[in-house]
């Protein structure tokens, strides 16, 4: 397995002086993450098909790339990777052509399973797509067990629309999956939050998918007006800021869900995953050491799992609220994961509108918010 990336910036590319020797034109998968508008350029897309001709190419919207140790806005993160022994076969969907976006997952697990299914990596329209219903239709069908990983496409902090594509232009509502096959193939997943509790726990009482009404039996949007306090007209970008953390029905370990947007006809909050009626929430705030500690403990659990071996690729995907909060200290995050894996782990990633992986190792995948997920790939 050899990686080699690139930086496309105003029309130009810069090569990672780390870059392992391959060629272009051998390359199994590039991974395109990176500004909506110049992935929406047509000509784009024909730029990736010129330099890398036999790659299945998959290209996903940001609000913010990853790549080796830093963080770019207004770019492209490229990452090729060539396989040796793991074969690779790939599939999408449009959600507009389907009822809801768990059938859309079935029917995306359906389309890879087979006897050596190894792992799925999904990118996901971030804006049209409901992510919990998204991986829960495709858990439903993951006969093999396999690990599923990936994200919510972005689009900066405009929150306007998202575009994926594979093997094509980018389009919204595009739902692109991967299947890697083989028993070589060494796959590790993490992730974790940092963020601090506040308030009393309190339950969800009225709620529809992933709209939010009620809390308490009062409306949900006025109580969280109350805990945003003089930030209360900066809705909805401000409720990055205060992210909720929910605990669905029958589940201990919660998870954090964020506001998307407000419904101005009936005060509903859309969030990018659901919120169930009798799920216990709380509200939550930023702690700026303990996101950056959390990336770290994310990757020293792969690390562990590694054996103490660096991987030969990790793909960070973190969230937007993130890198809002944490602002010029983004890089941190993404530091202190180099730290751990060393110069010889290729990174890559994106910030995204939802994060999706197992919160265990063998547990099925979940959609998460507000976390830094990462996801290792190697061969054996």
């Amino acid at each position: 397995m050899t990686v080699s990336q690139e930086l496309y910036k105003d029309g130009k590319f810069t090569s990672n002086e780390l870059n392992d020797p391959s060629d272009p034109k051998e390359a199994s998968l590039v991974l395109c993450f990176g500004e909506r508008l110049i992935l929406s350029d047509p000509g784009f897309y024909e730029l990736m098909i010129s330099r890398y001709p036999s790659a299945q190419i998959m290209l996903c919207s940001t609000a913010g790339e990853i790549l080796a140790k830093y963080v770019y806005e207004d770019t492209v993160s490229i990452t090729a990777i060539t396989f040796n022994k793991t074969k690779l076969k790939s599939t999408s969907v449009n959600i507009q052509g389907f009822s809801d976006s768990f059938q859309a997952g079935k029917d995306i697990m359906k389309a890879l399973d087979a006897d050596d299914l190894a792992y799925v990596l999904i990118l996901s329209d971030g804006s049209i797509a409901n992510g919990s219903q998204l991986v829960l239709g495709m858990e439903e069908t993951n006969r093999r067990k396999v690990p599923i990983t990936g994200g919510m496409a972005g689009d900066g902090v405009r929150f306007e629309k998202s575009v994926v594509g594979l093997n094509g232009p980018v389009q919204a509502g595009t739902i692109a999956a991967m299947g890697f096959y083989g028993k070589d193939l060494v796959v590790t997943h993490s992730s974790m939050g940092g963020w601090d509790m506040f308030g009393p726990e309190r339950t969800v009482t009225k709620s529809i998918d992933n709209k939010l009404f009620g809390i308490d039996n009062r409306s949900a949007l006025d109580l969280y007006k109350i805990y945003l306090g003089n930030h209360v007209n900066e809705l909805p970008g401000a409720a990055l800021l205060f992210p909720l953390s929910v605990k669905l029905p029958g589940h201990d370990i919660p998870l954090v869900r964020t506001i998307l947007s407000i419904d101005p006809e009936d005060d509903g909050m859309v969030f990018s995953g659901d919120v169930p009626q009798g799920s216990l929430v709380r509200f939550m705030k930023a702690n700026f050491d303990k996101l950056v500690g959390a990336a770290a403990i994310a990757a020293d659990h792969n690390y562990n799992e590694l054996s103490h071996k660096s991987p030969k690729l990790a793909l960070l995907i973190s969230c937007v609220g993130r890198k809002i909060i944490l602002d010029k200290r983004i890089e941190e995050e993404v530091e202190s994961v180099a730290d751990i894996f060393g110069e010889s782990t290729f990174l890559t990633g994106f910030y995204s509108y939802g994060e999706i992986s197992p919160l265990m190792k063998c547990e099925p995948c979940q959609l998460h918010n507000q976390t830094m997920t990462i996801t290792t790939l190697d061969e054996s």
